[in-house]
């Protein structure tokens, strides 16, 4: 079959070249609209009882993950220069074009009676002043409400928060926003040598997206840049490693198409893909070419050799290519809206690229003059031959050597695994001097994090939230409770609110910061129902209000639902992590709100996009490890149809499953933990070590009715694949090797760990899996 297939490409292979480049034409089209992905949620499916609590949390109340922050730490900030420079910093963010608001000390008021007895908000800090602002912050250090929201009275920082359009975020334009505020920061900083320091969710999405788009040149550039170089020392050709180098570069631009035409973008994990198809693809230029030349040098007809070049190596790169395509594809299976998009693109563009090697290379080389000499000298090379012959030597005379440094390996390796660990985190895979994470710290230290944590309390009741006292006090126990705990910060809550409003009735005393009393309440409750209408019906256009409305009408609205049955406590929390986070909700939360919200009376729900971000985490590391099982036993079928044994099924097991094996036992030793990125090592690793297997056993069979024993076939076909092998094998450690140079700590575990496990398996099929055919030998005899 092959070889009529060989013999269709070679007669029509000028429409087929033409096919395939116009298929890339096609490709760089849409390849010119990808878009880089700002998105952290598509890890979770949307099934997930937690997603949809965090769907229904936001329908109700809004996304409130559209805020930045900014932060200084002085003790200078109340000097007239400074402080005016201060102010001058938040008007001009205000002014970036889709900059909806600010909060920031320099719009703190204090509530009081004006002359008519009605509550008015009068600002603390006025803009100007020429006098120092001594008196000002008195006032201001004497309102709780602000304490641990806006700064931090003991270590004299500051915080600003700034809120950004919705709409503006979820495309390209979020840069240009980011970087006009960073700017303006940065302006700061110059003149007043005070570092800003800058967090929350869009800022670091945004700042991780850029990362991944220039780590995504540089690894395209690097990876096809060092198997260039490879190939070029290896083949003694340009021609050669210019073809190659085409042929994969169809590849990656095959794979952005893809991206484009699903829809999908470049987020942290499909923005390896095209870098893959380049290490990948090349194995597939060197198998081929590697037969070619050998061909060409016992025929010595250029044309014959391209013939026996499909012939023999046809079925072998087919299923290569179909058990990487599987260590990939099965990711498509898992319910992680990030993990399907990764798992179908790459796997159709892995065996897209089988197709374009076995068409490009007998066509393109049909038309070129046969190799020369040098150019296939590289098959008799004296020191690849004398490793491949020491190899020969350990298989044949130091087998009880190689199966005991094997088990001892698989045995360390097991007792690495009982080490391994599971954790993630919203910030998980940067460095921890990189400026993200150095000013997240910054923000945990001095208000205890920025990471959103939201507690809807429903009281089953249309206008429960506002008519009953009892709830508020409830409520007013469990917010001091999570501010209490290490982990959380001071948020803004309904019930701070009307704190700040009876301090402000009650004439501003700090001891006056507290819930009004049950005859207190019974007076203000018919109010409270007036203005949360009135702003009900200014929200929904049917009424007009003030653009100024006041503070107490906007609180009322942010933190009730639009039945003003359901109230929201908002507050924020430390990267902790995805093993602490569960700890700290179902330890010390959960109890707290049981103990406090009868649930024949309240509806409880703890959400937020910390917990949603490492839900996805935990998600994605369970999906990875069965879609490992799913790849597994589809590889494994792959196995049994090509070659029919249970011997030679047991064994290509065996030697695939040691590299792994002792992969996941030196994480185990070295304390690198179990997540997305590294438990993505093992599919990717499996897909690919199989393909040396396969490469070996094919040939092996291939050869065995041509010599007089098991023996002898073992040793041609150590000779005989050795050298593709070892050359692919470089390939392939190289080209993920680059991953190592990422900012980001996963993608160096992709690299690192994934060049580990295929030098493993290079190791281990060249002496395990031959030593083993050799004692089926003896069984035979």
């Amino acid at each position: 079959m092959w070889q009529k297939i060989a013999d269709f490409v070679l007669r029509f292979r000028v429409l087929l070249i033409i096919i395939i480049l116009a298929i890339t034409g096609v490709m760089g089209y849409y390849m010119t609209t990808v878009r880089m992905s700002y998105d952290s949620t598509g890890a979770i499916p949307t099934s997930n009882p937690k997603y949809k609590v965090y769907k229904e949390f936001q329908d109700k109340f809004g996304n409130n993950g559209n805020s930045i922050v900014l932060g200084v730490q002085t003790d200078k900030l109340f000097e007239p220069e400074m402080f005016k420079a201060y102010l001058k910093l938040v008007e001009d963010i205000k002014k970036v074009p889709s900059v909806e608001g600010v909060l920031s000390i320099g719009d703190a008021v204090i509530l009081g009676k004006d002359s008519a007895g009605k509550l008015s908000a009068v600002p603390i800090f006025k803009k100007d002043h020429a006098q120092r602002y001594d008196s000002s912050k008195v006032v201001f250090d004497n309102l709780p409400i602000y304490n641990g929201l806006l700064y931090n009275k003991e270590t004299n920082a500051y915080l600003m928060m700034v809120t950004i359009n919705k709409q503006d975020l979820g495309t390209k334009e979020r840069i240009r926003i980011i970087n006009d505020i960073v700017k303006l920061g940065d302006d700061f900083h110059v003149k007043q040598q005070t570092d800003v320091h800058y967090s929350g969710l869009p800022f670091i999405r945004t700042q991780m997206a850029e990362k991944i788009k220039k780590e995504l040149n540089l690894f395209l550039v690097l990876s096809l840049g060092l198997t260039a170089l490879i190939l070029l020392v290896i083949f003694r050709s340009f021609t050669a490693m210019l073809v190659s180098m085409i042929i994969v570069s169809i590849g990656v631009i095959w794979s952005f198409g893809t991206l484009a035409i699903f829809g999908y973008k470049i987020s942290i994990l499909t923005g390896v893909i095209p870098p893959l198809v380049v290490v990948i693809g090349i194995p597939n230029c060197i198998y081929f070419l590697n037969k070619y030349h050998t061909e060409y040098n016992i025929s010595g007809d250029k044309i014959s050799a391209l013939r026996n070049m499909v012939g023999k190596m046809g079925i072998v790169t087919l299923f290569t290519n179909l058990t990487a395509a599987i260590g990939f594809g099965v990711f498509a299976l898992t319910d992680s809206v990030v993990l399907k998009e990764f798992g179908l693109v790459a796997g159709l563009n892995i065996m897209a690229l089988f197709f374009v090697s076995l068409i490009l290379i007998p066509a393109i080389f049909s038309f070129l003059p046969a190799p020369h000499t040098k150019q296939t000298k590289y098959t008799e090379s004296r020191w690849m031959n004398g490793i491949l012959n020491r190899v020969t030597t350990w298989v044949f005379h130091h087998k009880k050597t190689l199966f005991t440094a094997t088990i001892v390996l698989c045995v360390a390796g097991l007792a690495g695994m009982f080490r391994l660990k599971s954790v993630g985190h919203m910030v998980d895979d940067l460095p921890s001097k990189d400026i993200i994470l150095t000013d997240l710290r910054f923000f945990e230290k001095n208000f205890k994090g920025i990471m959103p944590l939201d507690i809807s309390i429903d009281t089953k009741k249309k206008y429960g939230a506002l008519t009953s006292l009892e709830t508020w006090e409830k409520v007013d126990v469990l917010t001091n409770f999570l501010e209490a705990q290490p982990e959380i910060g001071g948020g803004i809550t309904l019930i701070k609110g009307v704190k700040f409003v009876k301090q402000g009735f009650a004439g501003g005393g700090p001891e006056n910061y507290s819930l009004p009393g049950a005859t207190e309440f019974s007076g203000i409750r018919p109010q409270l129902l007036s203005t949360f209408n009135k702003q009900k019906k200014h929200n929904e256009g049917t009424d007009s209000m003030q653009q100024t409305g006041d503070q107490l009408n906007k609180m009322l609205y942010s933190f009730i639902d639009s039945n003003a049955q359901t109230i929201r406590v908002s507050v924020n929390v430390a990267d902790i992590g995805s093993v602490a986070m569960p700890k700290l909700i179902d330890t010390r939360i959960k109890p707290v709100v049981d103990s406090l919200f009868d649930k024949e009376q309240y509806n409880v729900h703890i959400t937020g996009a910390s917990i949603i971000y490492l839900e996805g985490s935990t998600f994605i590391i369970n999906s990875l490890q069965e879609s490992l099982l799913w790849a597994f036993g589809m590889i494994l079928v792959c196995i049994i149809v090509l070659f029919r044994s249970g011997r030679i099924v047991l064994m290509a097991l065996i030697t695939n499953i040691v590299p792994l094996m002792i992969t996941a036992g030196v994480m185990g030793w070295l304390n690198i933990p179990l997540k997305p990125s590294t438990v993505l090592v093992f599919s990717v690793a499996l897909g690919i070590t199989v393909d040396v297997t396969i490469r070996f056993l094919v040939n092996y069979k291939q050869e065995l009715p041509k010599h007089g024993s098991i023996a002898e076939t073992v040793r041609y076909t150590i000779k005989d694949t050795g050298l593709s092998i070892i050359y692919t094998s470089i390939i392939l450690v190289v080209g993920f090797g680059v991953f190592a140079v990422s900012e980001f700590g996963g993608t160096q575990a992709l690299g690192y760990l994934t060049s580990l496990t295929l030098f493993l398996a290079m190791v281990f099929n060249l002496t395990l899996l031959p030593a083993l055919l050799l004692v089926l030998d003896k069984k035979k005899k």
